[in-house]
């Protein structure tokens, strides 16, 4: 019994193969060559073309260039504002007081001077000037704000101080006339309160360095400060002519300039002007476009830096993008040579051709054009059906045309009809991702065709088979291979 050896053996059971599991198998091995042949087939998007414009930024940061000049004061003392800011003064006329002792603002403490009241013009140039800064108000500058407050105070000591001396003269016959120095304006201009070192800057004379606000200071001028002789106290602006100069890119710059005269929207107010476009190259190289106007320049007369918008005329058309733009060569075919078919009244040419025994004959091909120059009377047809080479004949005549002459055309592929069909386009303006086209041209696109979003993944009459769709204007399909499209071939159901 000891020697015997018990052996127990597994058993295995026969592999049972039943239909589902057959089924299920084949469905796998399916799923997993689509998948296969998914990634090895090249995919294209389509494209329905809408009708459209271009958002262009328009939106430029300008500096303000004027007839600028600075007057000092020819006497120390302390200074108070007689003329207000923005305010035009002739020749002759009180700008500012100089109080040489001191004792004017003890003056105007002990005066007796009532209330004293603004008028509604007065009144008018507060608002104005409140209702300006808050529509010109930007977080990214706020030291504008400080800007504002000192030219609000300044309105407020200069109104009082006009009250306030006219009221002394009344009441004491004209005495104050003993403790200050009235001084009056070299020439006529427009008055401002503060300087920033830019006030002999000339149009031909900016460069990218003045837009660098790393440096740029502005000095305002505040009334009752004490003074020493040749110190600056105000300045005029003395022609109504200004200008706005801005950067530019040159070839934007070149087409703004054709237009002579550009409408253009002050950001700080939504005020508009017309100025005069002139494009230049500053001294370091870059270039720029000056704004140049006739009026509106007291509007802007505390601003060196200003914020515009171009208003242009953009184009409307059909709304294209970019990478579906290809070239294709042509052949020129002159007018004269190019017929219609009496019988099936399509286009063509008549074109020499050989019989069998070697007679010289001649036949009727088909090609369409897909263009026509009017100046120089040609068409431009297909190099696929023509060869160099190939002699045409006129209709009813023995003159004969050589095909030789090629040209380029812009255009891109249309799928309406399930294949790669080639349309030219007439571009009106273009940006960096899209183009404004044409409509309705003779041999171009029409508003909802649909075109290949990626010209150069197709060929010319490349079929477009197994559209699907992805989107409201765009859908992934598959191309095949380079076999021409028959004239009845089934459109795919978009």
């Amino acid at each position: 019994m000891a020697e015997r050896q018990n052996k127990v053996k597994k058993y295995r059971k026969p592999l049972n193969l039943n239909i589902g599991m057959l089924i299920f198998g084949a469905i796998f091995i399916y799923v997993i060559i689509c998948v296969i042949m998914y990634f090895q087939t090249d995919h294209i998007v389509r494209y329905e073309v809408t009708e459209g414009s271009l958002a262009t930024n328009n939106i430029y940061k300008g500096i303000a260039i004027r007839k600028e000049e600075v007057v000092s004061t020819d006497t120390a003392g302390y200074v108070n504002f007689y003329a207000r800011e923005g305010e035009r003064v002739a020749k002759g006329d009180t700008v500012y007081i100089v109080d040489e002792t001191g004792r004017l603002s003890q003056e105007l403490e002990d005066a007796s001077l009532g209330e004293n009241t603004l008028s509604n013009q007065e009144l008018s140039e507060f608002r104005n000037e409140i209702v300006n800064f808050m529509h010109g108000y930007d977080d990214v500058t706020y030291e504008s704000t400080y800007d504002f407050k000192y030219s609000l105070k300044n309105t407020v000591l200069k109104l009082a101080n006009v009250n306030m001396l006219q009221s002394i003269k009344n009441e004491n016959g004209g005495s104050t006339a003993n403790i200050v120095n009235f001084c009056y304006a070299p020439t006529t201009g427009i008055v401002a309160y503060w300087t920033d070192g830019y006030e002999g800057l000339t149009v031909e004379g900016v460069t990218e360095a003045v837009f660098d606000h790393k440096d740029y200071e502005k000095k305002q001028m505040l009334g009752n400060e004490l003074m020493a002789v040749g110190d600056p106290v105000y300045k005029l602006s003395t022609d109504e002519n200004w200008s706005v100069v801005i950067p530019i890119d040159a070839e934007r710059g070149a087409q703004i300039q054709q237009e002579d005269y550009v409408k253009v929207r002050f950001l700080k107010n939504q005020y508009e002007s017309w100025g005069q476009a002139k494009l230049f190259t500053g001294s370091d190289g870059n270039t720029f476009l000056s704004l140049t106007f006739t009026n509106s320049m007291v509007t802007f007369i505390s601003d060196r830096f200003l914020d515009i918008e171009l208003i242009l005329n953009d184009e409307t058309g059909l709304k294209i993008p970019n990478s579906s733009i290809v070239e294709k060569e042509f052949f020129l075919i002159d007018e004269d040579f190019v017929s219609t078919d009496e019988n099936t009244g399509t286009q063509g040419v008549i074109r020499q051709c050989y019989l069998e025994n070697g007679n010289i004959s001649s036949e009727f091909v088909e090609t369409d054009a897909y263009s026509y120059d009017e100046t120089e009377g040609v068409y431009y047809m297909d190099t696929s059906v023509l060869k160099a080479g190939d002699v045409l004949y006129k209709t009813d005549s023995q003159d004969t045309y050589t095909v030789s002459k090629r040209a380029t055309l812009i255009g891109v592929y249309n799928v309406n009809k399930g294949y790669a069909d080639f349309k030219q386009i007439n571009i009106l303006y273009q940006n960096d991702e899209y183009s404004i086209v044409r409509a309705n041209t003779t041999y171009g696109l029409n508003v909802y065709d649909y075109i290949v979003l990626d010209g150069s993944a197709v060929s010319d009459d490349q079929i477009i088979t197994n559209i699907k769709k992805t989107g409201t204007n765009k859908t992934d399909t598959t191309v095949s291979g380079d076999d021409m499209a028959p004239e009845n071939s089934p459109v795919p159901e978009w």
